[in-house]
């Protein structure tokens, strides 16, 4: 592999994953959130491989360019699992260090727990680790938030897909402008409520103009990749919310186990995540969840979208990670 960024399909775990990568050294595999793709990682390739690091950033399953089973139930954190899993050993790799952000930390802080043998390091941006299954039951969700909360209202099967499907350049600056720590309104995090008979859009505002991490070309990408899923563009990815559940019930074996490699975590200050119910407790715990945990990082003025909002404090982060976990770089 040279030092340019190169992509192409895998086939793992039973699914055809789009893969990005860069760099040789010791494997990193990046696992993007919700509704992102490989690209939401496009200011950490570079760095990251310019240090002595192999990157590997996939669009995970139901995403983007990869492919996206029919069937909700093939979108549950152990699928996830076994896809870094099966996608480590495909790349030829015993081990890896894997970093996640939104969605993909729950799988990375999951694929931790689970693999300590073949995940060395693990970091999470903006989701701390809640094992085993990652995410309070829905039934806890409408008790705290009612039905507007918007893990709530993703349940509903068909009816977010549609509204997120209908003009997808629109949905990407609402919801990348909307979480950003840009936005003033999320000078003050809270919880995403959707009011009764409206959608996740109606509560994110249209920007008079972009952040400076986010062009029109970026949103092309992002629009680009999901364009080839028509009308099922967004149930992949909703997928996902709809095990929430599901992963409880199939994790439970694992509960009081322990992450046991070195770890990170990171989140902004402005994301919404810090308003939920229970992450001040989740990161009061950190060093409890994760004994081996090296750094909780808080980013001032950051919002939801930690590695592309500030690109620079993740990189730096995350290369300092890495040595201290004793992942040597490549010379």
């Amino acid at each position: 592999m040279d030092g340019s960024l190169s992509h192409r399909h895998v086939d793992v775990n039973g699914v055809r994953l789009h893969i990005a990568e860069q760099g040789e050294g010791p494997l990193v595999v990046l696992l993007h959130g919700w509704p992102e793709s490989w690209y939401s990682w496009r200011y950490q390739f570079g760095p990251l491989a310019a240090a002595g690091y192999r990157i590997v950033a996939p669009d995970q399953r139901g995403y983007a360019d990869s492919e996206q089973p029919p069937d909700v139930a093939s979108y549950t954190l152990l699928h996830m699992v076994g896809d870094v899993i099966g996608l480590i050993q495909e790349l030829g790799e015993e081990r890896a260090v894997v970093v996640g952000h939104d969605w993909g930390a729950p799988v990375a802080w999951t694929a931790a727990l689970l693999r300590p043998d073949v995940v060395r390091a693990v970091a999470g941006l903006s989701i701390p680790p809640s094992p085993p299954g990652g995410m309070g039951s829905t039934s806890a969700m409408r008790a705290r938030y009612g039905e507007g909360f918007y893990q709530v209202h993703f349940q509903r099967p068909g009816v977010a897909d549609a509204e997120l499907v209908k003009d997808l350049p629109t949905t990407f600056r609402r919801i990348l402008y909307g979480a950003s720590g840009d936005n003033p309104v999320n000078e003050e995090p809270r919880p995403w409520i959707i009011p009764e008979g409206q959608g996740l859009l109606d509560t994110m505002p249209e920007p008079a103009e972009l952040p400076g991490w986010l062009t029109e070309a970026d949103i092309r990408v992002f629009v680009d990749g999901y364009a080839g899923h028509g009308e099922r563009a967004f149930t992949g990815p909703l997928n996902w919310y709809r095990n929430v559940d599901r992963n409880n019930e199939l994790l439970a074996p694992f509960r009081g186990r322990r992450i046991d490699v070195p770890a990170l975590y990171m989140v902004g200050d402005r994301d919404m995540v810090t308003s939920l119910r229970g992450t001040n407790r989740l990161r009061a715990s950190l060093r409890v969840t994760a004994p081996l945990l090296q750094a909780d990082v808080t980013l001032p003025g950051c919002g939801h979208w930690t590695q592309q909002e500030r690109p620079a404090e993740v990189n730096a982060a995350l290369l300092d990670f890495l040595a201290g976990a004793g992942v040597r770089a490549a010379d």
